[in-house]
């Protein structure tokens, strides 16, 4: 059935990525908080609103021990997020949604509580700037929010002043002084983050009559006033006993350069104290020890054009107030560790990374830097956190089998159970297989295959290549944006492999891809792609190529290299890579990675000539990362200088589509349609010589 198509009334679809409603329409979980006791999960549930054009997230209850039902704990139309636990078993959370108590008030995102021994959740903070994150220490009373004031306040009712100021003069207009300006899809500044602290306020009336539940307001400390712009996009954890926070800061440096310095704000005083700074490094703050002295710490080396950043992580004895001496953990182990949670005795960490088409959880002993991984199945795990006691984990984990869903992990067996979930896992028909090829270097190139039911060598599929972003990434964790079993309901087989560049198969397997993306990346997708289409079950002369921007990039390079391929889609996808450096939202990273010669050497702009295949070219205008320019550049050229220009009645094979309201992403799930419905049709008329219709909503 066509996408575009309604449902008859009283059937359903075979599943719901058979029909794209019903695919927006499934719930989608994120993120996970543990409560101190260990009694009480929460996550956050997105559910698509009665119009269809946003999703709306409401906090829900999980048993960890797997007995009861998941239960909503929230609800209003502006949802809520950033559930974290007080340590006496509150809970907070942010939302935008009408404070009960002030119904006139403009709504804000606010700082909510929802009590450990239940009732209503009530506002306990609101700020006209709003309430951007908050967290909270494990072993006391503390609680933290990143928060913005515009970078000329000097409090918070001066703050408050200033925004009304703007607003009620309608003036949007920022004045820079530095780099970045822009950051994925966000204008940045006048604004500016900062981290404050939460503390008791006097009772407004003392004496004065109210209920039993009454409580002084809360009012904010502001602990970093003079960190500038540092704190945007950075990375900031609570010790246990709550009386320090550390996090990264973005130094700036020369020439518009920057890096990410590690820093101790010391909440009693608010002192600011720089623990790591060195040339050529980023630190990046992970979780603190149970006993506040031991904090892990993540460092990232700077690219260059001959070397790939290296990821590694290391012990910081804080205690001492020592910070010439690093301990490498796990240093003998070739993988990109995240930290995420300690053992309770303090004895070892968990940390997830990419390993072979996989996020396992893994844990590394603190004594000798010894890794084990904990799970072993071929999924993705995010969100980990640890039970009081240390016997077992939880974590939110997909696969291309399923979307995020709650488990419970025991750290002895590596055993996994699935939690009650607050909803049951979307069904889908065809087959997923691991399949790999050797490149011409010898080195192996792994890859995912999803197969429609019924592909055999009597009835062949039509075949997908699909090139991950990044480029320092993996296929291994279900994505609600590039999701291949739209694709395979429809009959296609998808392919979606790791090439050179990718994360997960060492430090090596991206170096021999590094400064060189139209080598190793293109000839190992090649190879794979030769590989699958020596099946019987898949369709050599029925194929197409697709990827989203470093995916789109190459699907680019693809378009001027081959035409073995029926159709290109490229997604949010660089064009030019002269042009590109200087107008992407970091160019202080960017250029560090290709001197102008390499990139030249790589710019899919110089084969448009080559270009003889049919594309199609998706840009949201909102895209800082990669900006529209590249877009609107690749249109025109290809309209202009591809053996598919246009004719003299101005028509061509090629199509654009272009979303002037979104970002990197396109994220409206109205939009969403729209994307896989354009898809769809492009693919069916250049691939199966099928016709079938654009979605109606673009009016054509």
């Amino acid at each position: 059935m066509d996408s575009t198509e309604a449902q008859t009334p009283g059937t359903h679809p075979e599943t719901p990525f058979h029909d794209l409603d019903h695919y927006l329409a499934i719930p989608r979980v994120g993120g996970l908080a543990l409560s101190p006791d260990g009694r009480r999960l929460v996550t956050t549930v997105s559910t698509l609103n009665g119009k269809g054009t946003e999703y709306v997230t409401a906090l829900w209850e999980i048993d960890p021990a797997g007995e009861k039902h998941a239960r909503r704990i929230t609800r209003s139309a502006k949802g809520e997020a950033g559930a974290a636990f007080a340590a006496n078993g509150d809970l907070y959370f942010t939302s935008a949604r009408p404070d009960p108590d002030s119904p006139d008030a403009e709504p804000v995102s606010a700082l909510w509580l929802l009590p450990a021994d239940g009732g209503e959740a009530r506002v306990v903070l609101s700020r006209d700037g709003g309430v951007g994150s908050v967290m909270t220490a494990a072993a006391a009373d503390a609680a933290f929010v990143n928060a913005s004031v515009l970078a000329g306040s000097t409090d918070e009712e001066n703050d408050e002043e200033r925004r009304k100021g703007r607003k009620d003069n309608k003036v949007a207009a920022i004045l820079h002084s530095g780099y970045p300006v822009r950051y994925w899809d966000a204008d940045l500044g006048p604004a500016e983050p900062r981290l404050f602290a939460v503390e008791h306020g006097d009772t407004p009336e003392p004496g004065k009559p109210s209920t039993v539940d009454a409580t002084a307001p809360l009012k904010l400390r502001n602990l970093t006033p003079g960190v500038g712009g540092s704190l945007r996009e950075a990375k900031s954890v609570v010790s246990p006993d709550g009386r320090t926070l550390f996090t990264s800061l973005s130094k700036a440096l020369a020439k518009a350069d920057s890096r990410e310095v590690l820093a101790a704000v010391d909440v009693a005083t608010g002192s600011v104290k720089v623990l790591l700074d060195r040339e050529g490094m980023s630190y990046f703050p992970g979780p603190v020890s149970p006993d506040n002295r031991t904090l892990v710490v993540t460092s990232e080396s700077d690219t260059t054009p001959a070397e790939a950043p290296r990821v590694k992580m290391h012990l910081l004895d804080v205690a001492a107030g020592e910070t010439l001496d690093l301990a490498p953990l796990a240093h003998h182990w070739d993988r990109w560790g995240a930290p995420a949670a300690w053992l309770p005795d303090g004895s070892a960490l968990l940390l997830t990374a990419d390993d072979d088409g996989a996020t396992p959880v893994f844990r590394v002993a603190v004594a000798d830097g010894a890794v084990t991984r904990v799970t072993p199945d071929a999924a993705a795990y995010t969100d980990v956190v640890v039970s009081p006691d240390g016997l077992s984990a939880y974590a939110l984990r997909s696969s291309y089998g399923y979307p995020p869903e709650a488990v419970r992990i025991d750290l002895a067996s590596g055993d996994v159970v699935r939690l009650p979930a607050p909803a049951e896992r979307p069904a889908y028909k065809g087959s997923l297989e691991r399949v790999e090829t050797e490149a011409a270097d010898g080195v192996r190139v792994p890859a995912y295959l999803a197969l429609p039911e019924g592909a055999s060598a009597e009835n062949p599929a039509p075949l997908l290549l699909w090139i991950h972003g990044g480029p320092l990434g993996s296929w291994n964790a279900w994505t609600w944006r590039w999701n291949p079993w739209l694709l395979v309901a429809k009959g296609y087989a998808v392919l979606l492999p790791d090439p050179a560049l990718s994360t997960g198969y060492g430090q090596d397997f991206i170096q021999r891809g590094w400064g060189e993306w139209g080598k190793r990346p293109f000839t190992d997708l090649m190879a794979i792609t030769d590989a699958v289409v020596a099946r019987p079950d898949i369709d050599e002369s029925r194929t197409a190529a697709m990827g989203g921007s470093f995916g789109g990039y190459m699907a680019n390079w693809v378009a001027g290299q081959t035409d073995r391929f029926k159709a290109i889609v490229t997604h949010a996808s660089l064009w030019a890579l002269d042009q590109f450096g200087p107008t992407t939202d970091a160019s202080q990273y960017w250029l560090k990675e290709m001197t102008a010669e390499m990139a030249m050497e790589n710019s899919p702009h110089r084969n448009v000539g080559n270009i003889k295949t049919p594309m199609l070219v998706i840009h949201g205008d909102k895209d800082y990362r990669v900006p529209i320019g590249e877009g609107l550049r690749l249109w025109y050229e290809l309209l202009s200088g591809s053996q598919l220009a246009a004719d003299e009645n101005g028509r061509t094979p090629h199509r654009f589509l272009y979303f002037p309201d979104e970002n990197h992403w396109i994220l409206k799930p109205q939009h969403a349609k729209v994307w896989y419905g354009v898809v769809e049709h492009f693919l069916a008329k250049q691939v199966l010589g099928e016709d079938i219709p654009v979605p109606e909503e673009l009016g054509l």
